[in-house]
């Protein structure tokens, strides 16, 4: 039972995080095809050399999360550095972040990226307010349109008897 649950959370992580955020991109590209991944020279220091940066929408630097459940101190040192450049760059950073973590650790790092992006004049959405803000920017309503895909696929699968 531990392997299965290892590998149906490896697979979440893995496949599906990246679909999502793949999809939400594609709304936003869709919705403005002048817009796209781009990358910034890292001024605070010299790892990492450059920061991605998943869509330039017009001066609206946005970082797409599917969830970001890590509480590893140099992930949380780098997700600081690279707000800060990318404000230095002249963008507005957002993160739009669709699943909130569960862990008490997570969170706290959560509730102190908001600040963070607030304390630059930044945005910062997570969970509900994600989607709106992608169904606002891009026209798309993400949500809407992958659970209709889920309903449709259930109804196809066989009925186990």
């Amino acid at each position: 039972m531990i392997d299965e649950y290892q590998n149906t959370g490896r697979f979440l992580y893995k496949y599906a995080g990246s679909f999502l955020e793949e999809a939400a991109s594609l709304c936003l590209f869709f919705s403005n095809s002048s817009g796209g991944k781009t990358t910034v020279k890292n001024t605070q220091g010299q790892k990492p050399k450059t920061f991605e940066i998943d869509f330039l929408n017009g001066n609206d630097a946005v970082e797409l999360k599917w969830r970001d459940a890590t509480t590893d101190g140099d992930h949380i040192t780098k997700e600081h550095t690279r707000v800060k450049v990318i404000k230095e760059h002249g963008y507005t950073p957002i993160r739009v972040m669709f699943y909130y973590p569960q862990r008490e650790q997570a969170i706290k790092i959560q509730d102190a990226l908001k600040t963070l992006y607030n304390g630059v004049d930044g945005e910062y959405y997570a969970g509900d307010d994600a989607w709106h803000y992608l169904k606002q920017i891009s026209g798309y309503n993400l949500k809407s349109i992958l659970i209709e895909i889920a309903k449709r696929r259930d109804s196809e699968l066989p009925k186990n008897e």
